[in-house]
């Protein structure tokens, strides 16, 4: 069946351009370290800590890869049981890895990506299984891989381009205002980890929700429902804002608090907390621009996204220098570009999604 071919041609796709991230991010790690201007022992912990990270690209590509031919064969189920185990045996991974405890040996920083990859190798493992079981109402065992031909390579990735390169320019345009926080020195870069981290919770959720939506347009409009692929779409956005509202209240009224969990450093808190406030204010709005992301996605219109996120994400780093530096707003003008820029990029692209063009587009 085609779709199978499909399936195979993408798993040889992803297993290639895996390979191809893994040995370029491991040649280039020294010459990114040295660019973002880290300290000596940032750099030495973070060299190892990224290397081992690049080892596991390959193996997460295709991941990913299956993860979407479930949710695309309307199974969202299964690839969400499997990346929670992968998050759980992390976490449990960490401590032990990290610092050595019981028969595991002390990898310090190190240890960290050690663990990340050990999960994502297992995860691999217990998709790939499902995937054979043929859970999915799709054969693919023998041959699992193909050879590549390059007209499918182009149709996989003539919808997967714009992603890819919406995602590859907001990586080189954080590695910028890395550099940028890190002239503010080193509180401004462990600043900059807390209030990430504390990110991270709004993050997956609207991931979450933005697979959904995903899954939900494209299925839609698949069976000739363009409206409740739009009513979908909303509702799922919806649910990120409401999610993400929450968030931002406890950003703006508990900085202070949420700062200390994680440092002592009155520095470091000060600034974790300007961060917290700043980007509390635009939490919600990035749930608009993950989940409206997702739902173009779904209906393969992936160019509408990248034509907003990319000169979105550029205009960062001249605005953050403006800000930070030409108008002397300090380490905080970083934290407003993020905001306004995200605030932008998410009422650009819920103008786009509602003019509708994206319900008559053929994938």
């Amino acid at each position: 069946p085609k779709a199978v071919d499909v399936i195979r041609q993408g798993l040889s796709f992803a297993m290639l351009l895996g390979l191809a991230i893994c040995v370029t991010g491991w040649l280039a790690t020294p010459l990114l370290m040295r660019f973002m201007e880290t300290s000596a022992a940032t750099f030495a912990n973070a060299v190892p800590y990224l290397r081992i990270f690049f080892i596991a690209t390959p193996l997460f590509a295709l991941a990913e890869t299956i993860y979407a031919v479930f949710r695309a064969s309307g199974d969202t189920r299964t690839p969400t049981r499997v990346g929670v185990t992968v998050v759980i045996i992390n976490m449990v991974l960490d401590p032990f890895l990290i610092f050595g405890i019981g028969p595991f040996p002390e990898l310090g920083v190190k240890g960290a990506s050690v663990a990340s990859l050990i999960a994502i190798a297992i995860g691999l493992v217990l998709i790939v299984r499902e995937l054979r079981h043929g859970k999915t109402g799709y054969d693919v065992t023998r041959p699992f891989w193909a050879r590549p031909r390059l007209s499918s390579i182009w149709r996989i990735a003539r919808i997967g381009l714009p992603i890819a390169t919406q995602q590859l320019i907001f990586v080189f345009v954080y590695w910028f205002l890395i550099r940028f926080v890190h002239r503010f020195g080193e509180d401004a870069g462990a600043a900059m980890g807390i209030g990430n981290r504390m990110e991270s919770f709004s993050y997956l959720v609207c991931y979450g929700i933005s697979l959904a939506a995903s899954t939900m347009v494209g299925q839609n409009l698949g069976a000739g429902q363009p409206k409740r692929a739009a009513r979908c779409a909303w509702t799922a956005t919806g649910a990120g804002v409401g999610v993400t509202l929450f968030i931002s209240v406890l950003f703006l009224s508990t900085p202070g608090l949420i700062a200390s969990v994680f440092t002592s450093d009155p520095e470091v808190h000060r600034i974790a907390v300007d961060y917290l406030v700043i980007l509390g204010l635009s939490q919600f709005t990035m749930a608009v621009e993950i989940i409206l992301e997702g739902a173009f996605s779904g209906a393969g219109d992936t160019l509408p996204p990248m034509l907003v996120s990319v000169p979105g994400s550029l205009a960062r780093v001249p605005l953050a220098y403006l800000l930070a530096f030409t108008l002397d707003w300090g380490i905080n003008g970083v934290w407003w570009t993020l905001t306004i820029t995200t605030t932008i990029k998410a009422l650009a692209l819920a103008v786009w999604f509602a003019r509708g063009k994206w319900q008559q587009k053929l994938v």
